[in-house]
């Protein structure tokens, strides 16, 4: 009779399959096993080679019974035997070389295509930063994260023609064009390092520099008539729209505009794009209700967005830099088997 504990089936003995299986597991078992596969494997060579031996005997006596019937082979024909086995042994290892070329060739022609694409990717980080709320540049004081932008656009440019001449230089087994896709996959590389490094460093120094600047930026530059100041304008208004703050801090901080106290803020205690809803001279009315309050202000705001942005461009200058460590490898394998070919 079967009796059921704890959802597994045990038999009149009181010995479940799950015990026997773990008995059959049990690391003494395991190593009995272990040390029997080890000793039949060590048996059947040895058989192997001490048949061989006999085998290699019996071939000897017989070469020496037949050495008193077949008259012995003169030396022009020895020479001939030899020069024709070595022949067979310097196409066998051409054909074994041209096999590993080959294989060389489709794979770094495979990280040129990838590679390629990847340049594609790079120019869409870039140009996606330096075009997406673009304006907000304006507002920061260091270049470095507009630097970083760059630098992986112009990465991109290189990435995209380096990845159409490693497969010209692949196909044709040139080694200058070689050397030359090598020394251009080499710069990227240190290109895309240091926009991702020059990210890395901005991100630990944003926030500082945006609890300097920005509320100063704010204060003194917003509204002014230079003409150098309309960008920061409209990037102030843009910000405040699109995040749905007001001032650095808070709405408070544009009590120390000097467009506030100027004639062309027209009574204004903040500027319209403070409203929640925008209309014509709503920032007379400097109602908590009309006003976004913000806690932090837009410094926290700003500081997200960029902090967001920086992570993509470090993620991917650094990333893709990793990968062409691949493509450099396979590029000095396929020189090293390229024989030297005349220019």
């Amino acid at each position: 009779m079967k009796t059921e504990e704890d959802g597994v089936r045990v038999s009149r003995g009181g010995v479940s399959p799950r015990q026997v299986l773990s008995l059959f597991l049990s690391p003494p078992l395991l190593l009995i096993s272990l040390s029997l596969s080890v000793c039949l494997w060590l048996h059947s060579l040895l058989s192997f080679f001490s048949s061989s031996r006999k085998w290699n005997e019996k071939r000897r006596r017989l070469r020496t019974l037949l050495r008193h019937f077949i008259p012995p082979e003169s030396t022009e024909a020895r020479g001939r035997r030899k020069e024709k086995r070595g022949e067979s042994m310097g196409a066998y290892e051409e054909k074994k070389e041209t096999c590993g070329t080959i294989c060389l060739k489709y794979l770094l022609f495979t990280f040129n295509f990838l590679f390629w694409l990847a340049g594609g990717v790079v120019i869409g980080v870039g140009v996606w930063t330096l075009v997406e709320k673009s304006d907000y540049i304006s507002l920061l004081s260091s270049k470095t994260y507009a630097a970083s932008a760059y630098i992986l656009v112009l990465a991109g440019v290189i990435v995209m023609v380096t990845g159409v001449l490693g497969c010209c230089a692949t196909f044709k087994e040139q080694k200058k064009l070689l050397q030359v896709y090598f020394v251009l996959l080499l710069c990227i590389f240190l290109l895309e390092i240091l926009a991702g490094v020059l990210a890395c460093i901005y991100y630990q120094q944003l926030n500082e520099e945006l609890k300097q600047n920005l509320k100063n930026t704010m204060v003194k530059k917003y509204g002014t008539e230079e003409k150098d100041n309309e960008q920061i304008t409209k990037a102030v208004d843009k910000l405040q729209q699109e995040f749905k703050c007001c001032g650095s801090h808070n709405s408070s901080d544009w009590g120390e505009s000097v467009w506030i106290h100027s004639a062309s803020s027209q009574g204004r205690s903040v500027p319209d794009s403070c409203c929640k809803t925008k209309m014509e001279f709503c920032g007379k009315r400097d109602h908590p209700s009309n006003i976004y309050k913000v806690e932090g202000g837009c410094i926290t705001k700003l500081e997200k967005f960029i902090l967001d942005h920086l992570k993509i461009i470090g993620a991917v200058g650094i990333g893709i830099a990793c990968v062409q460590i691949f493509g450099m490898v396979f590029t000095c394998c396929l020189y090293r088997n390229l024989k030297a070919e005349p220019y």
